[in-house]
């Protein structure tokens, strides 16, 4: 039973709500200013996992969080998916003419802009949390300020929502992994889903060959993101998820990827949250 988790972000935020789907509302949080300092408390031993989005339905990968999972050697032993729906909140005792301005994080801002066509005389401002400007909002008494952020932000927060699910596409879909330090503890045939990474030379057919590999394999690809080597030109690493119904599969192509491609690493065996 994880007794702590850190999460980027502070109560009443997304990664909050995912900690408590995923773990529940008994896990302690370990509030973090950013994904940097998330792992950093999950490597120095404060917190026995993390939570970190990868990848939004709109706005697509988060890259910089590949490369640090990569980079510090962690796990992901499991994925939760949120719909994301964002809330405008305020003081009570207020409606939206009253609002001069909303902050907010730049990609929560981003996904509301249609709606704020409609209200020109408030002033957008980019911030650093969704939940961390209402927490704000209420310790400083701030009228004609306003947030966009969670259900959870605006309960904890005691704001008044002032207008509910803003967002432009109303399907905004997120998902987040939950990473150790070590290796997954569920058994071979609860896996059936896996990420991995490798390395390839920029040379025709390279990649075809490993993705026929897979194929062969049976192995269903639900991800592919590629990033290129900054010390080494023209050589890309990719990141790679796969769904399999046979944990056997994974393996066969496992082995036969660790041959094709150089420097091949799981970088995670898990659940597949979408089945």
């Amino acid at each position: 039973m994880i007794k702590t988790v850190a999460i980027q972000g502070i109560k009443g935020s997304f990664h909050h709500i995912v900690s408590q789907d995923y773990f529940g509302a008994q896990t302690a949080i370990n509030e973090c200013l950013s994904f940097d300092d998330t792992v950093d408390a999950l490597l120095v031993g404060k917190t026995e996992a993390a939570i970190m989005a990868l990848e939004n339905s709109i706005a697509g990968s988060i890259i910089p969080n590949y490369a640090l999972i990569d980079n510090h050697n962690l796990h992901i032993v499991g994925e939760h998916y949120l719909d994301i729906q964002h809330n405008l909140m305020a003081l009570p005792n207020q409606n939206i003419e009253d609002i001069k301005e909303v902050y907010s994080h730049p990609m929560a801002l981003l996904q509301c802009k249609a709606f704020f066509k409609n209200y020109p005389h408030i002033k957008l401002v980019e911030d650093k949390d969704t939940a961390d400007v209402a927490k704000r909002i209420q310790e400083n008494n701030l009228k004609g300020v306003a947030a966009i952020a969670s259900k959870l932000a605006a309960s904890i927060f005691k704001l008044n929502i002032l207008a509910e699910g803003i967002q432009t596409i109303k399907h905004n879909e997120t998902r987040f992994v939950i990473v150790k330090k070590e290796n997954s503890e569920i058994s071979k045939n609860e896996i059936n889903k896996a990420s991995i990474k490798f390395e390839l030379d920029h040379k025709r057919g390279s990649l075809a060959t490993v993705l026929n590999v897979m194929s062969d394999c049976k192995l269903n690809l639900t991800k592919i993101q590629s990033l290129p080597k900054i010390e080494t030109p023209w050589l890309y690493a990719f990141f790679v998820d796969v769904t399999f119904n046979s944990y056997s599969d994974f393996e066969k192509a496992k082995s036969i990827m660790e041959i094709m491609a150089t420097h091949f690493k799981v970088l995670g065996e898990y659940k597949n949250a979408k089945k």
